[in-house]
């Protein structure tokens, strides 16, 4: 008996994936039987994979490629978008950054524009986040020997602490005296309230007086003196302030009409209240929430809640609100999730910042949800970096790209005609590069966008922009295409085209062109770079893509400043960072191309 053969072969599905993907088993061949095998096409791309410099910068490339084309469908852009209070401000996440020594045992806690503040029950003080303000004030310099601290309160750019004995502390910002105590704070009464608003401060004393210094011209805050007295707790607004009396009265604390004054009039029995930039919200005794003022945000659109309510507050354009039962809900603006509370229970106290949430549980722990921070940091205006970044790079990668591919169109028709053609047909094409070759494309892109000004939407600029650069960008390769049809058209295989009687375009277009392809496709990768870069000018200098709309170059040009240059890094490093590496990347991919289809490259 012969021994039967016990390896197992593979299945005929094996085999044909292995084939398709080039991955099956080969005998080792020499090097001439080895290039007869082959085509020229894989041939080509075995070289550039070879070639361990370009295939990272294609990889890196189509990451960079796919990632800005993929994340703006997550992360849209709002084109009007703009938040005063978030302007400039540094890469990092730590806005909530909770101190582990403050968790477990805190007393009070309140978050500012960029930053938070907290004491625990031992009255010791804490700071955290975005703290520096400028060069020479930081909010972490926590003033020393201040007692054992109750409560604390944050506004834009300063602190407020008050001790158990009654005595207010400030610091931070005190450009228009909102650190800067009234000399008769303490004449009526002791202090059981502070509140820090946007460049204003406020504190309540237990008979009911409230005391206001900072910058009132701003906020319109005015307290009448038949109000003083009757005062239980204030809270501020965006530009004003209201106030809870004793009996349960909600009143305005200022003298002009604006959205926060049209207080409901049957409003009555009020046992807290809050307030976000326009908007008022009050809680009744048996646990109703009201909401007036401006509700252009979703403030007015109430949650129905499990319970009754008991304590309110309010963020920037939110506002959160426990109920009975230890659930906290929050509703109004969610640009940065703010108003997505999370589902728990439990909870004793919340505090409610700019755009922060601090919910306390009975030991003394906080759960936050809100703004973190930026990871790229924030431009003048308060806007993502990262954000526009995103979507900066699919327009600027877009222009070049579809710029590419006109200039490569009109190349190709034009080289192959030309090349092929000869005589007249030649002369008067070769006449009509050089005269768009003598057309410089960037004074000429700045003057038609100071004649065609604001005649034409936005949209028809971006196109325009594209048609220019594409229109204006193909002699070079029409050029190279010319003359490798020169060169094929005397070819053997074009002459037994010729002798079946083919026509002149399909010899051109279906024989000679494929044979050239290959430098066509090396051209038009280092343009595509090229592309990129002018239209990154155009931007900077002003004359390309218009904010508030982003691409990688006006960005640039809006950081074209010796104070963002040296103050605000973030906002010219990252876009001339992810354009130089596109840059790179696309002319090392062009470079490893040429490469792999110059024989001479190749190291036998």
């Amino acid at each position: 008996m012969s021994k039967k053969n016990t390896e197992k072969k593979p299945s005929s599905f094996v085999i044909m994936l292995k084939r398709l993907f080039g991955i099956h088993q080969k005998e080792t061949q020499d090097i001439f039987t080895e290039e007869q095998v082959q085509s020229p096409m894989r041939t080509v791309v075995r070289n550039f994979m070879d070639n361990k410099l370009a295939m990272t910068a294609l990889i890196v490339f189509l990451a960079i490629f796919l990632f800005v084309l993929i994340a703006p469908v997550f992360m849209p852009i709002d084109l009007s978008f703009q938040e005063g209070t978030q302007a400039n401000i540094a890469p990092g996440r730590d806005m909530m950054k909770i101190p582990k020594e403050l968790q477990g045992n805190i007393a009070s806690i309140d978050g500012g524009s960029t930053f938070g503040v907290g004491a625990d029950t031992n009255g010791k003080v804490y700071v955290w986040g975005k703290t520096k303000i400028s060069e020479r004030i930081d909010l972490k310099d926590i003033p020393e020997d201040m007692g054992k601290i109750v409560q604390v309160s944050a506004g834009v750019d300063h602190i407020l602490a008050l001790a158990e004995d009654g005595t207010v502390y400030s610091w931070g910002n005190d450009r228009l005296q909102q650190v800067r105590l009234p000399n008769d704070i303490y004449r009526e009464g002791k202090i059981i309230q502070v509140e820090a608003g946007y460049q204003l401060s406020m504190a309540v004393t237990d008979e009911g007086y409230v005391h206001v210094w900072g910058n009132e011209n701003i906020n319109d805050v005015r307290v009448k003196r038949k109000q003083q007295g009757t005062i239980a707790k204030v809270v501020a607004s965006g530009d004003s302030v209201i106030g809870l009396t004793e009996d349960g009265e909600v009143v305005h604390l200022g003298r002009s009409e604006s959205d926060i004054d049209k207080i409901p009039e049957d409003l009555e029995n009020v046992v807290d209240i809050a307030a976000c930039s326009t908007t008022g919200a009050a809680v009744t005794e048996d646990g109703e929430v009201v909401v007036w003022g401006n509700t252009q945000k979703g403030q007015g659109n109430v949650p129905e809640m499990d319970g009754k309510v008991v304590q309110i507050s309010g963020g920037r354009y939110h506002f959160t609100a426990l109920t009975d039962t230890g659930h906290v809900y929050s509703w109004g603006d969610n640009v940065y999730g703010q108003s997505e509370a999370p589902q728990t229970e439990g909870i004793t106290n919340i505090y409610t910042g700019y755009y922060q949430n601090y919910a306390v549980d009975q030991d003394g722990n906080a759960q936050t949800w809100g703004l973190k921070g930026y990871l790229l940091g924030s431009d003048e205006l308060g806007r993502d970096v990262f954000t526009r970044l995103v979507n900066g790079g699919r327009m600027t990668i877009t222009i070049g790209a579809v710029a590419v591919i006109i200039s490569t169109i009109i190349a190709v028709i034009v080289g192959g005609i030309s090349g092929y053609c000869g005589g007249k047909v030649d002369i008067v094409l070769q006449r009509v590069m050089e005269v768009v070759s003598s057309i410089p494309f960037i004074p000429f892109a700045m003057i038609l966008t100071v004649v065609v000004g604001n005649k034409v939407s936005e949209t028809m600029r971006i196109f325009i922009i594209m048609l220019i650069l594409g229109v204006l960008s193909w002699p070079t390769l029409s050029r190279l295409v010319r003359a490798q049809v020169l060169a094929e058209r005397e070819s053997e295989f074009v002459t037994a085209a010729k002798a079946m009687g083919v026509s002149r375009v399909s010899i051109i277009f279906r024989h000679i062109i494929p044979n050239v392809i290959s430098v066509i496709i090396v051209t038009a990768t280092i343009d595509f770079a090229t592309c990129m870069l002018t239209e990154a000018t155009l931007s900077w200098l002003g004359f390309g893509v218009k904010l508030p709309r982003p691409t990688w170059g006006n960005m640039l040009y809006g950081a074209a400043d010796s104070v963002v240059i040296q103050s605000y890094w973030w906002r010219w490093v990252f876009p001339a960072l992810l354009l130089s590496i596109c840059v790179i990347c696309i002319n090392t991919i062009g470079d490893g191309l040429r490469d792999a289809i110059d024989p001479k490259s190749n190291d036998r």
